[in-house]
């Protein structure tokens, strides 16, 4: 689609045009490391891990209460049973139950080979050792069987999967220890740009302070990347061939924001061009129109703009799926869904604008969106009062209040 409000002759690339091009070009690194659960967290397993014991290992108990054999319900009638022990959990009841029997019971305990039921504690009436069951007392409930779970050899995570807080839990629940995992993804980032000043620096005319690595350094948190800042770069030719080639020696991905548009003090396109390969992309997104994507080598490249909400909707769109497919791990569409927009929003169509919204939901469950205020590519309050995007297609023509849109919650990392 042409963008209507640029002098564009040549029709944008779409967002799902790149995303394809990119996928193409990507493929998972090789290389693995065995770890400890301790170290595994949000890494990517490259080997299917599988159960070597039944889970749960024992009968167990799923609540406090008293364990007995159905055999000595009476149907429709309160009945007692004797209490000959207890099963606490590690600890079980050693013996036989027999006929009449019955024993107390705690959550997680063994349950005796000859019961197959358990009732809630409070339903029973103890006198000294003799248990009152009522009337309506259920057979065969509340006992985890043996195996439930997991059975033993059973699938306990397949790869390539990104191991979370719960994956650990289960593995560590089948006695796994360690586990095999692809190795961290090597990036090196760093910001272009003569105007750039670093932080603690006076500002002199016409500098700006660089805070486009603070935004990187946060979303490129993740324990399955190994990442380096390499700074500010200035709009000196020969000093950003060098650091390029330098860091693609020894990376996976370099990114770099700013430089990857027309001017003048612009080299990334005329520098890639002689030591590598890449595609200059005009993207129909907003912001964000220009995108650099290529190899140094083995080494893959990505140019951002120099704007910083331009930078985090291309990271968030773009880059994050690439790195999550280099890790191991197949990218996830982003989670999206309707919301009623109360504010109206500008928009010439062309370009899918990733504008910035404050969503919420009401007592019924329904949701709303408004907009968090400027829109600006350089306008970053808004992006920090913000909770979300408003997705409006290529082909929209604005929002009024009342209308219908779709959202993208932000993930923790923004």
């Amino acid at each position: 689609m042409i963008d209507a409000c640029s002098l564009e002759s040549k029709p944008l690339l779409s967002i799902d045009e790149a995303l394809d091009s990119i996928k193409a070009a990507v493929h998972p690194v090789s290389g693995t490391e065995k770890l400890t659960l301790n170290d595994a967290l949000g890494r990517v397993l490259a080997e299917a891990v599988y159960s070597p014991i039944n889970i749960p290992h024992d009968r167990n108990s799923a609540m406090d209460g008293y364990a007995f054999a159905c055999r000595d319900i009476v149907n429709g009638q309160v009945f007692t049973l004797s209490l000959v022990g207890t099963s606490w959990a590690g600890r079980p009841f050693v013996g036989a139950l027999q006929p009449g029997q019955c024993v107390r019971i705690f959550t997680g305990a063994v349950v005796p080979e000859q019961a197959d039921s358990v009732i809630m504690q409070e339903q029973v009436q103890l006198l000294e050792q003799t248990v009152h069951f009522p009337a309506d007392t259920r057979a065969l409930q509340n006992i985890r069987e043996i195996g439930e779970d997991v059975k033993q050899g059973g699938l306990l995570c397949a790869q390539p999967k990104k191991l979370t807080a719960v994956d650990l839990s289960l593995l560590a629940s089948a006695g796994v220890g360690d586990v095999t995992v692809k190795r961290r993804l090597r990036i090196a980032y760093f910001s272009t740009g003569d105007e750039l000043t670093a932080l603690g620096q006076l500002l002199e005319p016409g500098k700006i302070y660089d805070s486009n690595r603070a935004m990187l350094g946060g979303l490129l948190v993740d324990p399955s990347y190994n990442v380096v800042d390499l700074g500010v770069i200035p709009d000196n030719k020969q000093l950003l061939e060098r650091s390029f080639i330098e860091a693609s020696k020894n990376h996976d991905v370099i990114i770099t924001t700013g430089g990857a548009s027309v001017g003048e003090a612009d080299y990334v396109k005329e520098i890639l061009q002689s030591c590598g390969e890449v595609n200059f992309w005009k993207l129909a997104i907003k912001p964000g129109k220009p995108l650099a994507f290529g190899k140094i080598g083995a080494c893959h490249f990505f140019g951002l703009p120099g704007n910083p909400v331009a930078v985090a909707v291309t990271f968030q769109q773009i880059v994050a799926p690439a790195l999550s497919q280099l890790s191991g791990t197949p990218p996830a569409k982003p989670l999206r869904f309707g919301a009623t927009c109360t504010t109206a929003l500008k928009k010439s169509p062309g370009r899918q604008d990733y504008q910035r919204g404050i969503l919420s939901q009401d007592e019924h469950g329904e949701f709303f969106v408004a907009s968090a205020g400027r829109q600006g590519s350089n306008i970053l309050s808004s992006m920090s009062q913000s909770n979300c995007y408003i997705v409006l297609p290529e082909e929209c023509k604005g929002v009024k209040p009342g209308d219908k849109v779709t959202v993208e919650p932000f993930s923790l990392l923004i």
